[in-house]
């Protein structure tokens, strides 16, 4: 690490730049990127999917939020580089304190979006966009671009076809005086052509962009080597595909239209092209972002099914750990729990790395583990799992943490686990009216926690995509302000959790679908959640005192409608299992 550096810092002083911003994100902005886009962990370290790092001639910082900070500080040499949480110390006050005046600080503007740009803005600083990006001129074993065929996703699992949609955006376009719009974000245009790929571990997307116009036409940017003859057919003769050395004339010929971009989604070369061509820019959100977001019918079902299978193979696992957990690694039960996975013919890939974290790695709230981090379980341990799948006709994550025993768990870990259980609870069975953000029921997955002095430093709901990505917005459920409403068909988790650094994590995750409800009065619409997570918490965790009479009975029936929706389709002695996790909280 120190020599790149040092060979970084002797690049940036010859090109005439004091500093340089590097993001996490890829050219396409996304959460998750490829191993040749994993510039912030090849220069710092860090391998957080969330962060960024500022490095000028004498300093340098890498900032991330709460998830990572632990993982930063174990990840990230303190003698190379401030570790700086980025609500705590936000990047662009680091920089008005380190730079020197009138600092010149580069940035690769087709890897960080306008929105980011504009939050690195201070007076001293001078950001100026690079031809070239320095962390890939002295990379010099940088892995490939991947190269994975796109792949159809049929009508059987999109229930709405590319047609329909581009139509249905294609007015949108109209009703707001664009003539087109940029589309970056890559799980959009995979919802948008009903395509998926394999470019990116656990994301089934294919690297590429879009430009959508008001004629409901599309031009495709991808590698032409990707796009099969099959996959040329399914896209119509109202595609058409580009390779992406054409994009930057295809945005010239824009001159003199509008066109609408996002910019939180899109990377800042696009405004900044279209502007020298002569383009009018309106900021608009991804035209794509909330239609993706409200499953239609098939995908709803589709998602049910998904939870259904994958609560099957998540039961069998949770039976197995019963009667293993002493004699395991965090390795082993990634393996057991992706193999339980892999025997539906549905399943693909899991959704995400499993979170497999024993004692006190289960309190990294991102951890990955590594042979070099494998903990035994051993007894008497708190154990926590996060995981997900990508199936054909859905993506699950959930979160389970268990007491591997065989002795009685510790008062105080018991009184935070129910706790958690408790905000996870009260939250599913929120009843809300039409037009709520996800902001304003946060408090109810926090409330128990906060009457204990405790929280936790994440959110409490992102939104999960259809066999796409496992984090989706607009939609979230967090303490941060949204002003996106809630609508029926959007899926969003539930995971409050706390956490005990050194000590123990404790998280409890179920999806939740957003559905229309009949309780409203005086002619107002309520909405409500389907929990569609399918597998029982652990009952010795549980202090029925403090979970209280309304959250039991929750709870209960939560784990009775496990047990006749699952029960049926395991194996005699998971069914057994099962049903002993599944029975009544003894409120005694």
């Amino acid at each position: 690490m120190p020599r790149r550096l040092t060979a970084l810092r002797t690049l940036l002083k010859k090109e005439g730049l004091d500093g340089l911003i590097v993001p996490r994100s890829d050219e396409y902005l996304g959460e998750y990127v490829p191993a040749c886009a994993e510039r912030l962990a090849w220069i710092t370290g860090f391998t957080g999917s969330a962060g960024l790092a500022v490095i000028l001639a004498e300093r340098a910082a890498v900032f991330s939020d709460g998830r990572y900070i632990t993982q930063m500080d174990d990840q990230v040499d303190r003698a190379l580089w401030d570790r700086l949480h980025i609500t705590e110390t936000p990047p662009r006050t680091w920089l008005s304190e380190r730079a020197p005046p009138n600092a010149r600080i580069g940035y690769d503007p087709r890897i960080i979006s306008q929105q980011a740009l504009d939050s690195l803005k201070a007076e001293n600083i001078t950001l100026v966009p690079v031809s070239f990006n320095p962390i890939d001129a002295i990379w010099t074993d940088r892995p490939a671009h991947p190269s994975g065929p796109a792949q159809i996703h049929p009508l059987q699992f999109a229930g709405e076809s590319s047609e329909t949609k581009r139509k249905m955006l294609a007015k949108e376009l109209d009703d707001v005086g664009s003539e087109a719009a940029i589309i970056a974000d890559t799980t959009s245009v995979a919802w948008l052509l009903n395509i998926r790929g394999t470019d990116i571990p656990c994301t089934p997307v294919v690297l590429s962009f879009a430009i959508l116009h008001r004629s409901g036409h599309v031009d495709l940017f991808v590698d032409r080597a990707k796009i099969t003859t099959d996959v040329r057919d399914w896209l119509g003769s109202d595609v058409n595909v580009h390779g992406p050395d054409e994009l930057e004339k295809a945005l010239s010929a824009l001159k003199d239209k509008v066109v609408s971009v996002d910019p939180a989604a899109t990377p800042v070369w696009f405004p900044q092209t279209l502007q020298a061509a002569g383009a009018t820019i309106v900021e608009k959100a991804d035209p794509c972002a909330l239609p993706r977001a409200r499953k239609n019918r098939v995908e709803q079902d589709g998602a049910r099914a998904a939870h259904l299978r994958d609560g099957v193979a998540v039961c069998r696992f949770l039976h197995w750990l019963d009667g293993h957990a002493a004699a395991s690694t965090e390795l082993d039960l990634v393996d057991r729990l992706r193999a339980f996975r892999a025997e539906a013919r549905e399943y693909r890939e899991d959704s995400f790395d499993t979170i497999s974290g024993a004692g006190p790695n289960g309190a990294i709230i991102h951890y990955r583990v590594t042979p070099e981090t494998n903990r035994p379980l051993g007894p008497d341990t708190v154990y926590l799992v996060d995981s997900g799948a990508q199936y054909l006709d859905g993506t699950t994550d959930i979160t389970r943490t268990i007491w591997t025993g065989p002795g009685e768990p510790p008062a105080d870990i018991r009184d935070a686990f129910t706790r958690v259980l408790k905000g996870n609870l009260q939250l599913g069975c929120a009843v809300f009216p039409q037009g709520t953000p996800g902001s304003v029921l946060d408090v109810l997955a926090r409330q128990a926690l906060w009457q204990a002095g405790l929280d936790f430093d994440h959110g409490t709901g992102h939104g999960v995509g259809s066999y796409l990505s496992v984090h989706e917005g607009p939609q979230r459920i967090s303490k941060v302000p949204n002003r996106v409403a809630l609508e029926p068909g959007m899926i969003l988790s539930n995971e409050p959790g706390y956490y005990r650094p050194g000590a123990f994590g404790i998280r409890l995750e179920t999806l939740l679908l957003v559905t229309k409800t009949d309780v409203g009065q005086d002619g107002r619409n309520f909405r409500a959640f389907e929990t569609l997570t399918l597998a029982p918490f652990d009952r010795c965790l549980v202090d029925p005192m403090l979970l209280g009479p309304e959250a039991t009975d929750i709870l209960d029936s939560y784990h009775a409608r496990v047990l006749e929706k699952v029960g049926p389709l395991l194996p005699p002695e998971a069914a057994k299992w099962l049903m002993h996790a599944c029975s009544p909280i003894n409120r005694k």
